[in-house]
């Protein structure tokens, strides 16, 4: 019975069944076919805006100006493009990156840059505009098609066979200052999968040497009877992320006769790649000795391809803005994301352009006097670490060095060296200060304060430079920490990068992969912080008997070292007998670190230090003369004084700088663009207060403390203090007269 009634409904179902599967066959097929139109009239559409595009920029007279390097020939421009548009003037950037030694070569592959506005064609056509953005290997392909036929049409390169020959690199100028499109180097989870733009922004820690890549290659068919034996039918060019075994490889099979493809090497088109480490800029706070930021986050490094163009256009520990796509690049069994770049940006830090109220009014009631103003911000600066009014001139010294800090080369650098007995202090104090700028690093004892060379971790086998606590402190604070914790041979490189502001790495070519060894230099532009410890010298070192008047004894230190700092600072209390007021301040932050003990920190916070230091660091300042023949006259006179028999003046000729160098930043700190004779005053009183300590007292016989000679409580010690100083700036002038070598200075009298 089951049997009859499945026979009965095969019989009778069937044609129905058939009849119902032709139509929906029939209905699916329509679709298709309509969808395909409807794809392909979306795509001739792009097309034709692109064109459009090209045409309002007078891209094509460009892009023939380009094809002459392959070609050798010149056309008119004054045609039709498939009946499109008439062309006119171009902004956009068509760029060849490669140009042959022979122009009627042929090449597997011809090379073009076209630079993108993402707004101006947004304005033609939103689609092609987000097509560009978010499918961006695709949309390269229209313009692909819209130049082929421009090359074809115009007889621009003669050689040119076939549409996949051509490369094209699509690079937009900027992209939406939108969310979505900002890919954060620290974020989680992080979003490699989607192959379209994204803008980035990081450090540059790590960088390895140019290498080359496959940028495109031919292939043949192996059956000599088969058309695709001859000719550009296959074309494999580079796309985002692939390595190079993805590129060229041999298991291709010819989609006509199923043969094998062959690779013709003499085709091959070779470009420069560079592979960079990048992190997020947020890791600096981590490197810092102390801060007040509380919030946790997650630093990872990144990789960067940079090809072409843009190889060598990052320096390690710059910070730069990136345009690029996000890819996945397998490495045996892991897996690593990085970006493909297409654009590189320099950034520099927007900081505030203003100081506080309180520093506003603070600079109004000092406005008599040149030297009040700073007097004042050095002993309430740092009353969260150590008590008002101690540690006077290490205080001033700290701000003049962080002033006079700069990301510029051949800048004015300011480097300090404190001997004192307590360290404890002095490290909370440096500590502290390093923080004040968004480049203070505090140098971790198990890295290196230099770069150092090691193999890519890609598997590439070349060698990779990596940053270092002095090249991420670039125009900022290296606080390196005790001096005598370094060994002699990190101590002489130390001294070289004083002298030079350069480091050298040094590549050797057979542990490397390459033919010859190589050498790379790296500017180092940070001033380095350090102190040294007089209490724990070496059981081997043997102190000095014969010092002179105020000098210390310092030959535990390198003397070439100790001149490499611009100021040695020794610290006013010794550890045996601490100031009252300095051992109530530590047992109180004992007991309650985050309590204020003074109303100063209250009306000068950290954040209102900051923005200060900011502004003054910004401050062009420029000579007098008044006070450039000061600095002058000083130097020669002190060159004269300090000498003896065996090893001439032991001034060095560094000093100059450093007077020129104090002299800015005092003027920077008082907030005024014109060094004064009373800036030069104070930067020659610290540096032979600092030049007493190396060698001993010289004819001008300055106090042992000749900035703060007395403690600053009311207006009274502020007058006092400024009649001193005009007491030393007539003794310096009666010091230059008499051992100035025909040096003139005018007087008060004069």
């Amino acid at each position: 019975m089951a049997l009859l009634i499945y026979t009965f409904i095969i019989i009778v179902a069937w044609p129905v069944l058939m009849s119902f599967l032709h139509s929906l066959f029939q209905h699916f097929d329509k679709e298709c076919k309509d969808l395909f139109r409807k794809m392909h009239r979306e795509i001739q559409k792009m097309r034709e805006i692109a064109l459009v595009y090209l045409d309002r920029s007078g891209g094509l007279q460009k892009f023939m100006h380009d094809c002459k390097k392959y070609n050798g020939i010149t056309h008119s421009v004054a045609i039709l493009l498939n009946g499109y548009v008439m062309l006119h003037k171009s902004l956009f950037l068509f760029k060849v990156l490669f140009a042959p030694t022979d122009s009627k070569q042929s090449y597997a592959v011809y090379r073009f840059i076209i630079s993108i506005n993402p707004s101006d064609i947004a304005e033609l056509d939103a689609t092609l505009g987000n097509y560009i953005l978010h499918n961006p290997i695709q949309a390269a392909q229209i313009f692909q098609t819209v130049c082929f036929i421009a090359i074809k049409t115009l007889s621009l390169i003669e050689q040119l066979q076939t549409e996949a020959q051509i490369n094209i690199l699509l690079k937009p100028t900027h992209l939406p200052p939108l969310p979505s499109y900002v890919l954060s180097l620290s974020a989680f989870p992080f979003n490699y999968t989607s192959q379209r733009f994204y803008m980035s922004e990081g450090i540059a820690i790590a960088m390895g040497t140019v290498t080359k890549y496959t940028q495109g290659a031919r292939f043949l068919c192996t059956e000599e009877t088969c058309p695709f034996s001859e000719g550009f039918r296959y074309i494999r060019v580079h796309l985002p992320g692939a390595t190079e075994s993805a590129t060229v490889r041999n298991d291709f099979v010819c989609s006509l006769c199923s043969s094998p493809l062959q690779e013709d090497i003499k085709f091959r088109v070779l470009g420069d790649k560079q592979i960079v480490e990048m992190i997020d800029a947020k890791v600096l706070n981590a490197l810092k000795g102390y801060s007040n930021d509380k919030s946790h986050f997650r630093i990872q490094t990144f990789t960067v391809f940079l090809r072409d163009e843009l190889a060598n256009k990052m320096k390690i520990g710059n910070h730069y803005k990136i345009i690029g796509i996000p890819a996945c690049v397998q490495n045996g069994l892991q897996a690593t994301a990085c970006i493909e770049v297409n654009s590189v940006q320099l950034c520099k830090r927007n900081g505030p352009s203003f100081v506080s109220d309180n520093f506003k009014y603070l600079l109004s009631l000092t406005s008599s006097s040149c030297w009040r103003f700073t007097a004042i911000l050095a002993n309430i600066f740092a009353s969260q670490v150590v008590p008002p009014g101690t540690y006077n001139t290490l205080k001033l010294a700290i701000l003049l060095s962080l002033v006079q800090t700069c990301e510029k080369e051949n800048a004015d650098y300011l480097d300090l060296l404190i001997v004192t007995s307590d360290t404890l202090v002095i490290d909370r104090l440096l500590n502290y200060s390093v923080c004040l700028l968004p480049r203070g690093i505090r140098h971790p004892p198990s890295s290196e304060i230099f770069p150092s060379v090691s193999k890519d971790k890609h598997g590439t086998g070349t060698a990779s430079i990596q940053a270092c606590s002095a090249v991420l402190a670039k125009g900022g604070i290296c606080y390196i920490g005790d001096l005598s914790s370094y060994k002699k041979d990190k101590l002489e490189l130390l001294q070289s990068v004083l002298e030079s502001r350069t480091t050298t790495v040094f590549i050797p070519g057979k542990k490397y992969g390459e033919e010859a060894d190589q050498q790379v230099t790296v500017s180092v532009q940070t001033n380095f912080w350090s102190f040294v410890d007089v209490d724990s010298s070496p059981k081997k070192h043997i102190q000095k008997d014969n010092l002179l008047i105020g000098q210390m004894d310092v030959s535990l230190i390198p003397p070439n070292l100790l001149d490499g700092f611009g100021l040695l600072i020794h610290s006013e209390f010794p550890s045996c007998r601490l100031s009252s007021s300095l051992v109530h301040h530590i047992l109180e932050k004992a007991i309650n670190p985050e309590v204020m003990l003074y109303k100063v920190s209250q009306q000068f916070r950290m954040q209102d230090y900051e923005e200060f230091i900011f502004f003054a660091r910004n401050l062009h300042v420029e000579l007098s003369s008044e006070a450039e023949n000061l600095i002058q006259g000083y130097y020669l006179a002190s060159r004269r004084v300090r000498r003896d028999s065996f090893h001439g003046s032991t001034l060095s000729p560094s000093a100059l700088k450093i007077l020129i160098s104090l002299s800015k930043a005092h003027t920077k700190l008082s907030l005024r663009k014109k060094v004064l004779e009373e800036d030069a005053l104070i930067a020659i009183l610290l540096l032979e207060s600092s030049l007493t300590l190396k060698h001993g007292k010289s004819a001008l016989c300055i106090a042992p403390n000749p900035v703060f000679p007395f403690d600053l409580s009311d207006e009274n010690s502020l007058q006092q203090r400024d009649s001193y100083l005009m007491q030393c700036h007539d003794q310096l002038l009666k010091f230059i007269g008499a051992y100035g070598p025909g040096i003139h200075v005018n007087t008060n009298e004069e």
